[in-house]
């Protein structure tokens, strides 16, 4: 990998955060300030519904070709140039007179970062070495964190000074960055037509077949355990946080400004740390550390409001959260073979986003009727069983079957 491919992933990964971040976090408060009913606040959150049901056109990423574009680069140009203009034309309508045109342009926006994804993914899973899944992935979770808090905080931050149509124009040039990097990348292709992946039936089957690597099984049981007890948690600390006398201006500052830098250190020191340890120990070392960091919150869920009672476990959450995810898409890009890249990741990356969010929305019911002590230990209980389950039902599928040599199939044309 050269520093060049290094700095595409890196800018592909936080490009497709930064206009999401904007509309899942600014837009709120902007349409709030201009006394918008709390109804068109609400459907905004539908939008994230389309990171979970991507999954469902995934296949056809893998299968269509570009010609001379390329595979995912034809994607990912196509896909990128996509969001730049629909953000361009977002800035053209007025977003409370207009609220219906720019939620559906906002939607279009959802499903073309969503399909930049699964391109972004399957570009780098053929990319990246099994030694350097780990640092990749660790600037994914960096990547999505720093996108997310530069749309939702430092955009936001402008916008009283350069308006709405300020506001686009920023964000379709910090998309457009990809851009110029793709139209220099030159993609690797495999070799002995292994690009020609059969039809579209054939590739939809993917979609079960990735469960039937050895040890699949096992995987999924983890998958579906592993985000659940930190999804509850994580989303009932804003919650906790209001409740415990915090003003809505400390709660954002702490978790989107201090959460995100502290979850983008902790990604990238994670992913360096997956070589050195080995898949197996830091899937444990992370579940442990799960159990650890939830287990604190029952401070300021039992009542404790002093500064380090609520800081302390909000910092252990944070520097817990993003290596979970690293440690998890390492493990997934394991199990994704190179000519069905895109497919076999988001189908395994879709199932540890519909867990955490079905969690964030359980968090909610279950705090009304077992109070946040009882969600707390809830979550320690699920984390505990995936520190158990890591150790126990683990299996490298490098240690099953022969690990597919990236060096070998790939013709890289001249750069």
């Amino acid at each position: 990998m050269t520093p060049a491919r290094w700095a595409l992933l890196g800018s592909l990964y936080i490009t497709q955060f930064l206009a999401l971040g904007f509309f899942f976090i600014a837009l709120v408060a902007i349409l709030r300030r201009e006394r918008a009913p709390l109804e068109s606040l609400s459907i905004i959150s539908l939008l994230g519904l389309v990171w979970v049901v991507k999954v469902l056109w995934a296949p056809l990423v893998d299968r269509i070709r570009f010609g001379r574009l390329g595979h995912y680069r034809g994607w990912l140009i196509l896909m990128q140039g996509g969001i730049v203009l629909t953000v361009l034309a977002i800035g053209r309508f007025d977003v409370v007179a207009d609220f219906e045109v720019v939620f559906g342009l906002c939607l279009l926006l959802a499903v073309l970062c969503a399909t930049q994804d699964i391109a972004a993914d399957g570009l780098a899973c053929r990319l990246l070495s099994r030694d350097q899944r780990g640092v990749g992935n660790g600037l994914q979770i960096a990547g999505g964190l720093l996108g997310n808090m530069l749309g939702g905080g430092v955009v936001l931050m402008l916008y009283p000074t350069i308006g709405w149509s300020g506001a686009m124009l920023v964000l379709a040039l910090g998309v457009a960055v990809p851009l110029v990097q793709l139209l220099r990348f030159r993609e690797p292709v495999l070799a002995d037509g292994r690009d020609q992946v059969g039809a579209l039936r054939t590739q939809m089957r993917r979609l079960v077949l990735v469960w039937r690597q050895p040890g699949g099984g096992r995987w999924l049981v983890l998958l579906s355990v592993y985000p659940l007890g930190i999804g509850l948690v994580y989303y009932l600390a804003t919650p906790m946080l209001v409740d415990a006398g915090w003003s809505m201006e400390h709660v954002g500052f702490v978790m989107n400004v201090v959460g995100s830098l502290i979850g983008v250190a902790s990604a990238l020191a994670a992913g360096m740390l997956v070589r050195r340890v080995g898949r197996r120990r830091m899937l444990v070392a992370v579940g442990v550390a799960q159990v650890i960091a939830l287990a604190a919150f029952l401070l300021p869920a039992t009542g404790a409001s002093g500064s380090w009672a609520v800081v302390g476990p909000l910092c252990l959450l944070f520097v817990t959260y993003s290596p979970v995810a690293t440690v998890l898409c390492t493990m997934m890009m394991d199990r994704a073979t190179p000519e069905h890249a895109a497919t076999d990741f988001t189908a395994q990356y879709t199932v540890y986003t519909l867990v955490a969010t079905v969690g964030g929305a359980l968090a909610f019911q279950l705090a009304a009727v077992l109070g946040y002590p009882g969600v707390v230990m809830l979550a320690v209980a699920m984390a505990s069983l995936a520190a158990v389950g890591a150790s126990l039902l683990y299996q490298d599928p490098g240690t099953a079957r022969a690990e597919p040599d990236l060096s070998a199939p790939l013709a890289v044309p001249s750069e």
